[in-house]
């Protein structure tokens, strides 16, 4: 089956927060003891980007839980904060669980 627009781009979505959350927080200051834990959240959201877009089952998990975490995480910032995670976790997680690009990930792949 070939991989649904939907997919490609919440793929590249998460390796471009990725990469752009990576850097920032590895070079905006100076090293502490959470840099190397918020640098690894975002390796996280890169290997679950790349291998979305490898069809793998598990990432899509991965990436949802992912999200999970940030609307937790955001309930201790603000409402607004919350709320924008809230609605990306659903938007997301419509497009990765319950449309028809969904079923991308139910062929037999890497994971």
């Amino acid at each position: 089956m070939k991989r649904p627009f939907e997919v490609t781009f919440i793929g590249f979505l998460f390796i471009v927060i990725g990469v752009v959350s990576s850097v920032f927080h590895l070079w905006s200051g100076p090293l502490d003891r959470w840099t190397v834990p918020i640098a690894a959240v975002g390796i996280i959201a890169i290997i679950g980007g790349i291998f979305l877009l490898w069809g793998c089952n598990w990432a899509r998990w991965l990436l949802l839980a992912w999200l999970a975490v940030h609307v937790v995480l955001s309930a201790f910032n603000s409402a607004s904060q919350t709320l924008a995670h809230l609605v990306l976790f659903a938007v997301i997680g419509y497009f990765l669980v319950w449309s028809p690009a969904a079923k991308y990930f139910q062929a037999v792949r890497l994971g």
